[in-house]
């Protein structure tokens, strides 16, 4: 997986678990007014492929899918216009499929052994999931000393309340959050005033 690909260029990841085909365009129009035009689109839901092809064809946001949990989602996700992938956990299947198609993968860890397992695969840009639950901030320095050369992306209780604080840690390379596109049911510039705030904390 190559590290100069723009995605790795953002310090925020919108997580946009759509419940609603209706709120698709306010995220996508929300996210590109407010200065940060990148989303991952959580498949969990009903409407999380559907949304993946629609963002994915405005051609000015970077789209990725995310809780991809097999090697056919992934190949799904990738011919309805996903850029990268996210899983919740370790899945060497899928990232086989990601390395083959060429596409960014972030893998979800939370352990050590999984961080190394990881590192094995050639990754070192992970997920740390759900990282609130598993200790947030202790975990992320405790594993800053030892996986000097991994550097994790948050996701599970990041809210602008502690942005700051993980966008300080050096082992962090971006946050995954789903706060900016929860405000997609008031309309455009909702998503955008919360895009705004994100990007002018991350600098």
């Amino acid at each position: 997986m190559s590290e100069d690909h723009r995605l790795f260029t953002h310090r925020v990841v919108p997580l946009a678990s759509v419940s609603h085909p209706d709120t698709i365009e306010a995220i996508g129009e929300g996210l590109v007014a407010g200065g940060l035009p990148v989303v991952e689109v959580a498949l969990r839901g009903e409407f999380g492929m559907t949304a993946v092809r629609r963002l994915a064809e405005r051609g000015d946001l970077l789209v990725g899918a995310g809780t991809v949990l097999s090697a056919d989602q992934a190949r799904a996700a990738v011919d309805a216009g996903a850029q990268f992938l996210v899983s919740p956990g370790l899945d060497v299947e899928v990232i086989a499929f990601a390395h083959a198609a060429g596409v960014p993968m972030v893998p979800g860890v939370i352990t050590p052994t999984e961080v190394q397992r990881a590192r094995a695969a050639g990754l070192t840009r992970l997920k740390l999931f759900p990282a609130g639950v598993f200790g947030g901030l202790s975990l992320i320095d405790a594993y800053a000393s030892v996986f000097r050369d991994v550097r994790f992306m948050p996701s599970g209780g990041v809210s602008p309340g502690n942005l700051t604080d993980y966008l300080a840690r050096a082992s962090v390379f971006a946050v995954s959050g789903s706060w900016i596109t929860q405000a997609a049911a008031e309309g455009v510039e909702a998503v955008a005033a919360r895009a705004r705030e994100a990007v002018e904390v991350a600098g």
